[in-house]
């Protein structure tokens, strides 16, 4: 599925897309953070099911920051963008950082170590927790860069894995960098879930949840029952962490396409899930968010779409999300011909 049509819609629309894009990952890990690493009933006694923001200020995490340094990255190289190269990116700008890396996941720290022992791609990204949900976190302006072309998409995402992750993490973060592509066009939740389930192998572990995920919601007659089986079935409950790529790149999916192109309903849908609701919220967010454009995002959500502190990644402080959605835009115009 390559070059798929842009709705005639003008360019003002993409660039609301690619907007609507990272601030929907950006405030959906803000929404999703206070109830990371719990279940959802868990969420349910403590706040009912949540409908904005439960923290007094809200903040993202190590999930907008990341995805920042993908956009370091696509914007630095452009057509160059290369496992190689991403690395380089890596080792000078992010090895090495004084004072730690504040919520930084265990995939990433693992590639950062094997980086700072000289290791290159692939090999950087072979360690224990190469199957984490860390790539697919970051992957969305890939998406925005590769507007309209699910394959070139999943392609960047591929050489932005190898740095830090390996096997089904690799797949998911393909699979919601496909998805993007395709939202990026004015496509329904339906096909945007489609290019996310033909970017990885058909009998990989994260294939296989993606095909539960269409079945559970489709099944559902509602809301509370599509969330409870999905979690009851997708979710791998006798795991240490809720991190495991093929569960929160499904789990996302399941907000998606219960929510159709409805941006509110897909992100909160994606926070009362659970797990790793900051991560699950801010792939579904992105992904909803690159359908319906910026203007979907709620007002009293736009809080979160802020500069970013380099709380985790210091070389992404003082980076907006919006100024380089804009950016990115202008880099699918290059890269694909897109009137951006």
């Amino acid at each position: 599925m390559t070059g798929l049509p842009f709705k005639n819609d003008g360019a003002g629309k993409l660039r609301s897309r690619a907007r609507g894009c990272l601030a929907g990952l950006a405030v959906g890990d803000a929404l999703g953070r206070p109830a990371e690493g719990m279940e959802p009933a868990q969420i349910v006694e403590r706040w009912g099911r949540i409908e904005g923001y439960v923290a007094d200020t809200p903040l993202g995490s190590d999930d907008t920051e990341y995805a920042l340094l993908t956009s370091k990255a696509l914007l630095r190289f452009r057509a160059d963008f290369t496992a190689d190269r991403v690395a380089d990116l890596w080792r000078d700008e992010v090895c090495g950082q004084e004072g730690g890396f504040a919520g930084g996941g265990f995939s990433e720290m693992a590639a950062i170590r094997n980086l700072e022992r000289g290791h290159r791609p692939p090999r950087s990204g072979q360690h224990a927790h190469g199957w984490s949900d860390g790539l697919a976190m970051r992957v969305a302006p890939i998406g925005i860069a590769a507007a309209g072309d699910p394959t070139r998409a999943a392609g960047l995402a591929l050489e932005d894995g190898l740095v830090s992750h390996s096997g089904e993490g690799i797949y998911a973060g393909q699979a919601i960098a496909a998805a993007v592509a395709v939202a990026m066009t004015g496509a329904d939740a339906e096909a945007a879930f489609e290019a996310a389930r033909d970017a990885v192998p058909a009998e990989s572990w994260t294939g296989r949840n993606l095909r539960l995920t269409h079945r559970i919601v489709d099944s559902a007659p509602d809301w509370a029952t599509a969330a409870e089986r999905s979690v009851a079935r997708l979710a791998a409950h006798r795991y240490y962490w809720a991190d495991l790529a093929p569960e929160a790149v499904s789990l996302a999916f399941v907000a998606v396409l219960a929510g159709g192109c409805d941006f509110r309903e897909t992100v909160l849908n994606a926070v009362n899930l659970g797990r790793d609701a900051d991560t699950i919220a801010a792939m579904a967010g992105a992904v909803a968010g690159a359908m319906a454009g910026v203007e979907a995002v709620p007002e009293e959500w736009l809080p979160a779409v802020a500069v970013a502190p380099g709380v985790c990644l210091a070389t992404t402080r003082g980076m907006h999300p919006l100024e380089v959605a804009d950016e990115l835009c202008a880099l699918a115009a290059e890269l694909g011909g897109v009137d951006g």
